[in-house]
């Protein structure tokens, strides 16, 4: 994947999490000045291994506006997730941190351009993308549009629907644009494939069949946010995921994932499901610059999914190289 040579750096924030590993493998030739921002330095590396950017963000916005100077775009991608390094319950203050950390990201922003505004370099702020997620829709009706009102259940959900509510009140105080990026799941670093072990159970409902949920392949999403990047004109609100919704069932069965099944309770949700045609249409418009950025956006599978966590090493070590069937 390349980027063009006219790019600004990037700056990507929390680049040591699950999305940012995927971006550092997909982006590691991109031919861009990416600049992985990370809370402590990589076991093994040099204090000043290139191309990181280690502070924190939250303690320390003198390192954060250095870092985001002259760059083209800010992607936020820090903050806790469930399961992750932060543990699978998360406490208040850890989920509060979503919050703060697009904030401190937008006061970075407002702070380049200020800089660069009284040297007269005239670059302005930094395209700003948020990542957020399809968490903040809770259990409502599919598809689920962007412009829909959020209605959150889960601790994650609220955090990232209360985040967004505060970066887009902060942009508009401090004229800044930004797009919040709702993401679905990504297959290999989800609950279900990244997540499953010996023993696994998933819900099943009464028609028999397993949760459904909007999905986006590893590399898919790493050419998807390259495009989006480059995009001189972003919504303030985004679904990514590809079109379609994907049975949890059907994943486990493509990455030959063995599954028990129990009757799904009152409060599950059966079907979270993007719209995507915002994504599709932004996409669309695009000149594509090289052959790997997407024009389109391909409907999930469950066996294109596996494949693409496959080919990142991504699924549990315990899944064959070929698929089978259960």
């Amino acid at each position: 994947m390349r980027f063009p040579p006219t790019l600004g750096p990037i700056l990507i924030l929390g680049a040591s999490g699950r999305i940012g590993g995927i971006l550092r493998h997909q982006w590691a030739s991109a031919g861009a000045d990416l600049r992985w921002q990370r809370r402590a330095r990589p076991d093994g590396a040099e204090p000043d291994a290139a191309g990181w950017h280690v502070f924190d963000p939250l303690a320390d916005p003198e390192a954060l506006a250095a870092a985001a100077r002259g760059t083209a775009a800010i992607l936020c991608l820090a903050g806790p997730v469930p399961g992750g390094a932060a543990g699978r319950d998360l406490s208040a203050h850890q989920l509060m941190q979503h919050r703060d950390l697009a904030l401190a990201t937008l006061e970075a922003a407002a702070r380049v351009r200020e800089a660069e505004t009284g040297t007269g370099a005239g670059t302005g702020a930094p395209r700003l993308l948020l990542a957020s997620s399809a968490a903040v829709y809770g259990a409502a009706p599919g598809p689920l549009s962007e412009d829909i009102p959020l209605a959150p259940m889960a601790p994650y959900g609220v955090a990232k629907a209360e985040m967004e509510q505060a970066a887009q009140a902060r942009a508009a105080e401090l004229g800044l644009e930004i797009s919040l990026l709702r993401i679905g799941n990504i297959a290999g670093i989800d609950a279900i494939l990244g997540g499953w072990r010996a023993g696994f159970c998933l819900d099943q409902f009464a028609d028999g069949q397993t949760p459904r949920r909007s999905y986006i392949g590893p590399r898919t999403l790493a050419e998807v946010l390259a495009s989006l990047i480059q995009c001189p004109d972003l919504p303030q609100v985004l679904n990514i995921a590809q079109p379609g919704a994907v049975a949890m069932g059907d994943l486990l069965q493509a990455a030959g994932l063995d599954c028990a099944r129990k009757p799904a309770p009152a409060q599950a949700i059966a079907e979270v499901r993007l719209d995507v045609t915002r994504l599709i249409g932004l996409l669309a418009a695009q000149p594509v610059p090289a052959a790997d950025l997407p024009a389109h956006l391909p409907v999930a599978t469950a066996a294109d999914l596996v494949a693409e966590a496959r080919a990142l090493s991504l699924l549990p070590q315990s899944a064959p190289d070929k698929d089978t069937r259960i």
